[in-house]
Formats: C-alpha cells, structure tokens, sequence
C-alpha cells in the first residue's frame, strides 16, 4: 500500500529550507509595498489606476482555472457545466454589477445545468 502523501527525496532540512525561504521572499515583497507606499507622499496617478484593476486580476486568476477545465475536445471544454455556469454568471455580473446575484444565479445555473438538463 502506498502512502497517499507524496514522497521526496530531499530530506526534511532541505524541505523546511525551501519553506523558510519562499516565506521569507513572501514577507519581503509584501513588506516592499508597505515601506514603499509610506515613504512616498503621494502615489502616482498612473499606479493609482494601475491598482484599480488588482482587484479584478486577482478574482480571474482565481475563478477560471476553477471553471475552464482542459478537456480533449474545444467543443467538451465549451459545453463542460462549469463553463457554461460561469458564463451565465458572468454576463449576470455584466449586467447586473451585484455580487450577490452573480454568485446565486452561477450557483442556480450550475446546478441546473449538472442536474436538470443532459449534457
């Protein structure tokens, strides 16, 4: 029987070594921003309207990986249910520009879609 953790051949100090150290890199660029942003007295308009849209690449990055699923064919891929959902979901927030509804109506058409209607 196999272990269902993964197995490695580096040893623990060299695992806990990358650990500390992605942390490190982490805090340090988080840390960058904030002794950045206080040492400066006024932000750049252009940075201004460049972090108006974090939000926005933040939630993409996030939310399709989770419903654009590699599938062997661009026609599964385009009728897979999370797609489908998603689409709806998006032109919901399109047009409505309300979280609320976007997320109940994309929850309502993915279930619909999985359970109601055959794919």
């Amino acid at each position: 029987m196999t272990s269902p953790i993964a197995q490695t051949t580096y040893g623990p100090a060299s695992v806990w070594a990358v650990i500390v150290a992605v942390g490190v890199c982490t805090f340090g660029i988080r840390l960058s921003f904030i002794y950045l942003f206080g040492h400066v007295d006024a932000v750049p308009p252009r940075v201004t309207q460049a972090l108006r849209y974090v939000p926005a690449a933040v939630l993409a990055a996030l939310v399709v990986p989770a419903i654009v699923s590699i599938e062997p064919s661009l026609g599964e891929t385009l009728t897979a249910d999370r797609f489908l959902a998603g689409v709806v979901a998006a032109l919901v927030a399109w047009y409505t520009e309300d979280v609320t509804a976007t997320i109940l109506v994309g929850l309502a058409a993915l279930w619909v879609i999985r359970f109601v209607v055959p794919v």
